[in-house]
């Protein structure tokens, strides 16, 4: 707005400093005499410094400030840390990041998202981008189209129908527990070389810290 308002000025500026020459009738009678040209030009002038001296509007940032392909999981669970650590071998050009649902950094995922912990500790949550996330078995095809071939490959399961896809999935993540066991706090702790890929490592090693004291 300021760059528009400072190209009115300097437009009324420019017209009134050429109309003076100009003694052709035809021209002075359609264009404002000089003087109201310089009434304008500072009127513009005006309304930009009321521009610059105005609060700026209020803009939601919150959806700038997320990152893209982020994988948020229950970061107790044996079974899912075992898969974060396979898709990080796999992930050779690192293209997906990852957070722990048991963390703060996870809530503004969630929310942009409108979803809740108890649907991520059901489902796992890879949000893709803005408007774009994926719960279930859908995140988990979407993620390995991401990954170098022939991995990526697997990514041609979404044609299966989501109803049986999320069946399949249901039954193992109710069952993940008692199979593979879980842990009181986010397994990443035990391997900190894993931390780089993920978003909420501050406060993961900020955690680690005050656990060791």
């Amino acid at each position: 707005m300021k760059a528009a308002l400072r190209t009115v000025a300097a437009a009324f500026r420019s017209r009134a400093a050429f109309s003076e020459p100009f003694t052709c009738r035809r021209f002075l009678s359609s264009a404002p005499p000089p003087q109201s040209l310089r009434k304008c030009a500072s009127a513009a002038e005006a309304l930009l410094v009321d521009a610059a001296d105005a609060a700026p509007p209020k803009v939601e940032m919150l959806p700038l400030a997320l990152q893209r392909r982020v994988v948020v999981y229950d970061g107790v669970c044996h079974l899912c840390h075992t898969g974060v650590k396979w898709i990080i071998r796999a992930d050779k050009d690192k293209k997906i990041k990852f957070c722990c649902l048991q963390s703060k950094a996870a809530e503004p995922y969630m929310e942009i998202c409108g979803v809740d912990r108890e649907d991520v500790l059901r489902r796992f949550l890879f949000v893709e981008g803005p408007g774009s996330y994926h719960q279930g078995s859908a995140a988990a095809l979407r993620v390995l189209s991401y990954l170098p071939l022939p991995y990526s490959a697997l990514s041609t399961l979404m044609v299966v129908p989501n109803p049986l896809r999320d069946a399949v999935y249901d039954y193992v993540a109710k069952r993940r527990y008692g199979w593979f066991g879980k842990e009181d706090d986010c397994l990443v702790l035990k391997e900190t070389e894993l931390l780089e890929r993920f978003i909420d490592w501050e406060e993961l090693l900020e955690r680690s810290r005050s656990q060791q004291l």
